[in-house]
């Protein structure tokens, strides 16, 4: 499965890059992704489900850690998961993903 996460770290500092957003850019920056693209009001980056998670974890764990005090972030399956015409759901990472899909309907 492929993710993309979308993210910014706030305070937000027109005149310096904080602390918290420097260590997010090096996390994903440094990180086993296919794509990034880092900027000024937001982030993306893509790869396979582990390596988004684990660098999510990171990004949450080390912003926090330096300073952020609120990370706003959203994730998106971008390959490997169907939803068919017949309801049936494959590829999804979990029960909760499940449910969630099948409240949408």
């Amino acid at each position: 499965m492929r993710l993309r996460v979308e993210f910014t770290t706030e305070p937000f500092d027109l005149d310096e890059a904080p602390a918290h957003a420097v260590v997010a850019r090096e996390i994903v920056q440094s990180a086993e992704l296919d794509a990034v693209d880092v900027g000024p009001f937001g982030n993306t980056a893509e790869g396979g489900a582990e390596a988004v998670l684990s660098t999510v974890d990171a990004l949450l764990r080390r912003s926090l850690a330096v300073g952020a005090t609120r990370i706003s972030l959203q994730v998106n399956v971008i390959g490997d998961a169907h939803i068919t015409d017949d309801t049936h759901i494959t590829d999804v990472a979990g029960a909760a993903d499940v449910a969630a899909v099948e409240d949408a309907r």
